[in-house]
């Protein structure tokens, strides 16, 4: 199968609005991710986040970029699709934030080693189709001791049955746009940690977010929003996004970057 990423430009007008694919990412799940992000660098890390250098891989438009600049962070987002581009800085001037938008991808970042204090990346890595460069990129773009924040998908079997077969494929459930995810680019834990440390970000902590809602009203609230009984705003709250122990389905984390001769050099600096 495969993934379509086309999708971010044919649906780059539809990051705000209160009834699409996306309204469940930005009013779910952020609930459940820039909750716990925001813990660990404020509270845990003790890191006071007013006026640092936060670059925001793979933003889309914007829905995390403006989470976080209203937490005092200068951010930067970066995405392949100039269209979800476009929404971002139209919304972000309509609520006047200050954030950066330039395009890019994730496998060749245009910035200089060391640019930033912060850098998360959320509904990405179970995209891209090299991790372990983009994961090299972040690490470089990074100063030591920066924070990396992430979330993505892991590759088990209830994964393949929650994310691909009753979100994506069944016609009773589905909800989300045909070939959004491919199982085989999903990601363990594991892997991801060992590509971390490959290149100089040592992992700290990982947690599962997945509904805290019963399984059944999950499935109802599925079966309700694909015939249009709820909308997407009402099965965000229905399904009560929030970090668990559990992290068969999908997982969130940090790791903090270490010193750069952990990369074996110098990295490649960018204009």
């Amino acid at each position: 199968m495969a993934i379509d990423n086309e999708l971010y430009n044919r649906m780059h007008d539809q990051w705000w609005t209160d009834d699409s694919c996306f309204t469940l990412l930005r009013t779910g799940i952020n609930q459940a991710r820039f909750g716990y992000f925001r813990n660990v660098i404020s509270e845990r890390l003790g890191i006071d986040p007013h006026g640092k250098p936060a670059l925001d891989i793979g933003c889309g438009g914007g829905i995390l970029a403006e989470e976080f600049a209203r937490l005092g962070c200068n951010v930067t987002g970066l995405d392949p699709s100039e269209a979800s581009l476009e929404t971002a800085r139209a919304h972000a001037r309509a609520q006047g934030l200050a954030i950066t938008y330039r395009q890019g991808t994730g496998e060749r970042m245009p910035f200089s080693d060391a640019s930033f204090d912060l850098a998360y990346c959320c509904d990405v890595l179970e995209h891209v189709s090299d991790v372990d460069l983009v994961i090299a990129e972040t690490a470089r773009v990074l100063r030591p001791g920066g924070v990396f924040c992430y979330d993505t998908i892991n590759r088990t079997w209830l994964s393949w049955l929650v994310e691909i077969k009753v979100m994506q494929d069944w016609p009773l459930t589905r909800i989300m746009p045909p070939n959004l995810h491919d199982w085989k680019m999903f990601i363990k834990p594991s892997e991801l940690q060992g590509i971390m440390t490959r290149h100089g970000l040592r992992h700290q902590e990982i947690v599962g977010v997945r509904p805290r809602a019963p399984v059944w009203d999950v499935a109802r609230m599925f079966f309700q929003l694909r015939r249009g009984r709820i909308t997407y705003a009402e099965a965000s709250r229905g399904l009560d996004m929030g970090a668990t122990s559990n992290t068969q389905e999908a997982y969130m984390g940090f790791a903090l970057r270490e010193e750069p001769d952990s990369l074996g050099g110098s990295a490649r600096q960018s204009a």
